[in-house]
């Protein structure tokens, strides 16, 4: 398919940018739903601005994780590569755009914006994720669909019917569609356990948690098919850098839960005292 849907004069407009407007505004109508049918009370500019924080958290957050974890030896060398779309490439400084975005440095940047906007707001943090955690990965996966448009984070090389071919990927051999099963996987399968145990939250940050452990309990298999990062390859044993990323990430998610638990805890015996 071609990555491009149209173009005004010399700007293009494309699926990929297409599908994460796509995904916010899936999150803020099913969230806008909750609001209504659970009968939650919050003012009318709250969602709006929750949301926001959690797009600067996502493109932030995204991009410095991106460095981080898959690019730091250039960090290193041009520490203003995160935000320049300039690089020195042969003694010149070139523009080369600002490209890589890191899933995981996106969840750590939604976290601390959500943090931030529940202290300005004075209101719980576990509450505030809480009510958006049910709707994310349903947006998530019109991300992926835009990552498999653009024919990016393809899969490895597969003798299966369900091979496909990506112009990007070296050589001619069919690929799994690793997008795809994301898609699948950590967009609908993740948001229907959520959405269906979403009234039944034992305590404000058991939802969070399950959907922090489910996304990297999912991506963590997927990743056996998915493509490695050519620049990186394997970085442990036979583990990739997402791998890697989603075992911490299910761990964080325990972390999650005590820490969760233990704040519910202190707030009802608040309330009993």
């Amino acid at each position: 398919m071609d990555p491009t849907i149209f173009t005004i004069g010399n700007f293009p407009i494309r699926w990929y940018g297409t599908m994460y407007a796509v995904a916010f505004t899936v999150v803020y109508f099913l969230v806008k739903y909750r609001i209504k049918d659970e009968k939650m009370s919050y003012r009318k500019e709250f969602l709006g601005d929750a949301l926001m924080y959690a797009i600067l958290g996502v493109m932030i957050g995204g991009r410095i994780g991106y460095v981080l974890f898959y690019d730091f030896p250039e960090f290193l060398h041009n520490p203003l590569r995160i935000i320049s779309p300039f690089a020195r490439i042969n003694g010149e400084w070139t523009f080369v755009g600002i490209s890589g975005m890191s899933y995981h440095g996106g969840v750590l940047g939604v976290i601390v914006g959500w943090w931030l906007f529940a202290r300005k707001n004075r209101v719980s943090f576990w509450n505030l994720a809480e009510l958006f955690v049910p709707a994310i990965p349903l947006g998530y996966f019109f991300g992926r669909i835009g990552n498999f448009i653009n024919g990016e984070l393809y899969g490895r090389i597969t003798e299966a019917p369900i091979g496909m071919s990506f112009p990007h990927a070296p050589g001619n051999q069919l690929r799994h569609p690793s997008q795809l099963y994301e898609a699948f996987f950590e967009g609908i399968v993740l948001f229907l356990i959520l959405w269906l145990v979403r009234k039944k939250s034992p305590y404000p940050g058991f939802l969070g948690g399950l959907y922090i452990f489910g996304y990297g309990f999912f991506r963590f298999f997927i990743e056996y098919v998915r493509q490695p990062d050519a620049h990186l390859g394997f970085i442990f044993l036979s583990f990739s850098m997402g791998q890697i990323l989603c075992f911490l990430m299910m761990l964080g998610a325990g972390v999650y839960w005590y820490l969760s638990y233990q704040s519910h805890k202190t707030a009802s015996v608040k309330k009993t005292a």
